[in-house]
């Protein structure tokens, strides 16, 4: 089909007589003639069987127009011909060819009477376009009379009006040129005045105008002149903004950015201002700097402008180096300061541009609000930056000199105005200030360390001179009246520093204000501390001589008179000379006023300390206060902190607790903790070999540089004497000073505790659990020498050798041995009054004395009566007796309750009355009596109620015993 409708196109709307003649030779072949049409309709064809024949016609007839049907066929025909087939299949062709050509013939008769109707419409076309050349032609006619017609004349008086009006235009562009001729001057004259805006909007509006006449040959060179101020304007524009880094000026300022506005540079205006402030902090430390540098060299003929900033650093002396850095963080605050004016200004800005824009928004340009993003976002990043070069500027400077030989208050001031500057770095940016942190720190601990090493130096100095005296104080005497605490009171927070404190205390109102708040007009908060340190009258170096202080005058008081001993003391010793009292060492009301704490004295009573102990209190406020101010050290300063409590309680230990005969005695004096913590003060901190003969045995010298000699007790001090027991006013004050400084340490741990970083307080806690908490027991080991000196143990052993103990009747009377032995209690009880008329003995050293005394004598008891080679049941019962008659004036002597080793001693004059069973189970139960002990009182028993058989089997028992131990 696709066929014919192309031939039906290609021919055109032809009758169909006129397309059957118009065909091709070889399409005719294909197409039946007229008659043979005829003879086809005529003939009945079923519609269902013709279209099964033009069903039944191969694709490829209907595929395009180039195809040609002839070749197809004869393509087609086998190699071998057969006549009749041929036939059949042309039969077949003619067959398909008749359906389609009927097929054919019935669409063109069914189409005629569309194309009979398109042939008219046609033909009426062309009617109507030979009527529309007709008035054409008419009309061309009309228009050539119509320009014969018009007059010139008219034509002129309109060339002369349009004329008219050109030169009218033209006068008015002279005058306006005359004008832009003359505006050079006043632009002048307005940037004179600092009207950039005005000299801007003037200059605009003059290249406006200029642009407009800039077809006029005069005009050029004005264009390039109005150009050439403009860039002149933007140049002193640029100076403008500059100035502001340092000194911000809000007309000035506003003047400028409405100029930088005018020009629609307001972007470009901001990249500026950046670029001015980083070159303004690089200038003002350098012109700093180098001021004191050219001041201190004199007339030197060093070039100093042309070194770089981080060598000029390098000649700063010691004497002009604080100056210097105060002078340098006012400088860069006020830089500061104006960035934070400039940002402020900016938000202002906003916020009065943005409230009127609320009506209308909408109307709001653009590129408006992309400035003002672009700017919001540049001065936030530029704050960053900024802090960034002033810590870098301020890190070269504090890295530039060796600050270890400072001395210790101007390196506090370097600290504090340090400090100060991370406080407004804080505040500035929110920053925490690492780069100055890290460079203060390797600072700082250069300094701490070799400060630290000389004050231990300096502690073995006093350690070595120190006679033990007690140094008179009030009974209200705290650390925190000393200068070195003062820190503690103004401030309850560590990160304070000192400056802060003062400003603090000006009042409650400007704590709440920032520092940018308090000096927004006015001042530079790095003058606060000089005008703090003009405030401070004591030497905060001063480590000795107090008469310097004045307040150090109020807290110590007069040691010439007797008032200096407590009433309770007074009252604890009944005078001698009366005798009409038994002496007793504390009295039980004294007892019962007494609370938990060793040192919870009444208001009467003063701490005893020595002037050594001062010192290291000192010493311990100097290291918290450079620790308050700089916490990144904060654990190499606390480890120096306990060095010093380490060498003073050492100190304490080797001169008056260091004996190894009494250390031997078996009766724990020194418990295992302290044993411990002695041996590491010993390993870690002390130099065993200060001369170096043995230096390489010891370990290599850098650790020796942390360590220090071994100190050596005064020969001032006498601890032989036994009319002074033996040292005893000495002990007391060297122990009882130790005691009162663990409780300072321990007042002190909470304050410790929040300035140490966490991952390093289980080495305070260590500290405080393993070293200080042992102070109080070291009063066992140094008491017990005098307790084991001062009564005469061995007379009363010689004596009880002398008795006979196989007696064969109960005694009624004491032995006289228990008299001696009683006489020294009580002259030891009236040389202990002695010595407390010049240094207050507290209850628990009069508790520790006397319990060592009562045990040594308990224990000498025993002792004599296991040399007893012969005892009976009578001889049992004097030794109740005695022990009795010991215990009941012993009572009278001592309100120590109860009696030390009272079983002790009970049980082993008991145990001569058991049996061979019993006396089995006691040997093994009571491992606290010697062999030598337990051997005797087997021994004793025979003969009574053990006979030698039962003999060798309890020695077989105590033998056993012993063997492990061996």
């Amino acid at each position: 089909m696709q066929k014919i409708k192309s031939l039906m196109a290609r021919q055109g709307l032809k009758s169909p007589q006129e397309s059957m003649a118009d065909l091709s030779p070889v399409e005719n072949l294909r197409i039946p003639s007229t008659e043979e049409m005829r003879e086809l309709r005529q003939q009945p064809i079923d519609p269902q069987a013709e279209q099964e024949i033009i069903d039944s016609i191969e694709e490829v007839y209907f595929s395009n127009d180039s195809f040609d049907m002839v070749r197809h066929e004869l393509e087609k025909l086998p190699p071998e011909l057969n006549l009749q087939e041929l036939e059949e299949y042309r039969d077949k062709l003619k067959r398909q060819q008749a359906a389609v050509s009927k097929r054919v013939a019935d669409l063109i008769l069914e189409k005629q009477p569309s194309y009979v109707k398109e042939l008219e419409r046609v033909t009426a076309l062309q009617a109507n376009l030979q009527l529309a050349a007709v008035i054409c032609t008419n009309a061309r006619r009309q228009l050539r009379v119509s320009k014969e017609e018009f007059t010139e004349a008219s034509l002129g008086l309109l060339a002369n009006q349009r004329r008219r009006q050109l030169l009218t235009g033209l006068l008015k562009s002279l005058r306006t040129i005359k004008t832009l001729q003359r505006t050079d001057v006043r632009l002048s004259e307005m940037l004179e005045e600092e009207d950039y805006p005005g000299a801007i909007q003037l200059c605009l509006e003059c290249q406006k105008a200029a642009s407009t006449f800039k077809h006029y040959s005069c005009i050029s060179e004005l264009n390039s002149k109005l150009q050439d101020t403009l860039e002149q304007i933007e140049e002193q524009l640029d100076v403008a903004l500059s100035r502001t880094c340092k000194h911000f000026d809000v007309l000035h300022y506003t003047k400028v950015q409405k100029a930088y506005t005018l020009l629609g540079k307001t972007q470009t205006a901001m990249d500026q201002l950046h670029m001015h402030f980083t070159q303004a902090i690089h200038n003002t430390v350098f012109q700093v700097v180098l001021g004191y540098v050219e001041l201190c060299a004199g007339n030197a003929d060093t070039k100093f402008q042309k070194m770089q900033y981080k060598d000029l650093c390098t000649h700063i002396t010691l004497d002009s180096y604080i100056p210097c850095l105060t002078d340098l963080c006012k400088a860069l605050w006020e830089v500061m300061l104006s960035y934070h004016r400039t940002m402020q200004w900016h938000e202002e800005h906003d916020k009065q541009k943005t409230v009127p824009s609320q009506d209308d928004a909408a109307g709001e340009p653009d590129e408006l609000t992309v400035d003002r993003s672009y700017v919001k976002k540049k001065l936030e990043h530029g704050l960053t930056r900024i802090w960034q070069d002033v810590q870098l500027k301020v890190k070269v400077y504090i890295l530039g000199t060796d600050m270890s030989n400072f001395k210790y208050d101007d390196f506090i001031v370097v600290l504090d105005v340090i400090s100060r500057l991370m406080q407004v770095g804080e505040e500035f940016c929110g920053s925490k200030s690492e780069v100055l942190q890290e460079s203060i720190k390797r600072q700082s601990v250069n300094y701490f360390k070799n400060y630290h090493r000389a004050r231990l130096e300096e502690l073995r100095m006093f350690l070595e001179n120190e006679t033990w005296e007690l140094c008179p104080v009030k009974s209200n005497f705290n650390i925190a009246q000393l200068h070195e605490f003062k820190f503690m009171g103004q401030c309850r927070s560590p990160s304070i520093s000192p400056s802060r404190q003062a400003a603090s205390s000006a009042g409650p109102a400007l704590e709440e204000l920032s520092l940018f708040q308090q000096y927004h007009q006015d001042g530079n908060p790095f003058e606060m501390h000089t005008e703090h340190k003009e405030e401070e009258t004591e030497d905060v170096l001063a480590s000795n001589g107090y008469e310097s202080d004045e307040l150090e005058k109020s807290v110590y008081q007069d040691y010439d008179s007797d008032s200096d001993v407590p009433d309770e003391l007074k009252q604890d010793y009944v005078d001698e000379q009366t005798g009409d009292a038994p002496l007793k060492s504390v009295s039980r009301e004294t007892i019962r006023s007494k609370k938990k704490s060793d040192y919870n004295l009444s208001k009467a009573s003063a701490p005893i300390l020595t002037n050594t102990t001062l010192n290291v209190i000192r010493l311990v406020g100097k290291y918290m206060q450079m620790m308050n101010i700089l916490k990144p050290i904060a654990f190499d300063v606390i480890h120096c902190v306990s060095q010093l409590f380490d060498y003073y309680l050492y100190a304490v230990y080797t001169f008056f607790g260091r004996n190894d005969m009494y250390e031997s005695s078996g009766l724990g004096l020194i418990s295992s903790r302290l044993r411990t913590t002695l041996n590491r003060i010993q390993e870690s901190l002390i130099d065993m070999d200060p001369v170096g003969e043995n230096a390489g045995v010891h370990g290599p010298p850098e650790d020796r540089k942390e360590k220090v000699p071994s100190p050596h007790l005064s020969q001032m001090v006498i601890l032989t004497d036994s009319g002074t027991l033996y040292g005893l006013a000495q002990r007391v004050v060297a122990t009882e000073s130790l005691v009162f400084l663990a409780e300072q340490f321990e007042s002190l741990q909470s304050h410790l505790d929040t300035m140490m970083p966490a991952a390093k307080k289980p080495f305070l806690q260590q500290f405080y659990s393993q070293t200080v908490s042992t102070a109080s027991e070291l009063r066992k080991p140094i008491y017990w020498i005098v307790a084991a000196k001062a009564i005469d143990y061995e007379q009363m052993l010689l004596m009880m050798a002398g008795v006979k103990w196989d007696i064969k009747e109960i005694m009624s009377q004491h032995n006289v041995y228990v008299d001696v032995l009683l006489k020294e209690f009580e002259q030891f009880n009236k040389r202990l009054g002695d010595v407390s008329r010049h240094v207050r003995i507290p209850l628990p050293v009069s508790n520790v004395l006397w319990e060592h005394c009562i045990r040594l004598a308990n224990r000498t008891l025993v002792e004599g009566y296991a040399n007893v080679k012969k005892c009976s049941n009578e001889g049992r019962a004097l030794m109740q007796l005695d022990f009795q008659q010991f215990l009941m004036k012993l009572e009278k002597l001592t309100d120590l309750r109860p009696i030390p080793d009272k079983e002790f001693v009970e049980t082993y004059i008991k145990a001569y009355y058991l049996t061979e069973n019993d006396m089995e189970q006691f040997i093994k139960n009571h491992r606290e009596y010697s062999m030598k002990q337990l051997a005797n009182l087997v021994n004793v028993c025979l003969g009574s109620h053990i006979n030698k058989k039962a003999r060798q089997k309890l020695l077989a028992a105590i033998d056993d015993i012993d063997r492990p131990k061996r």
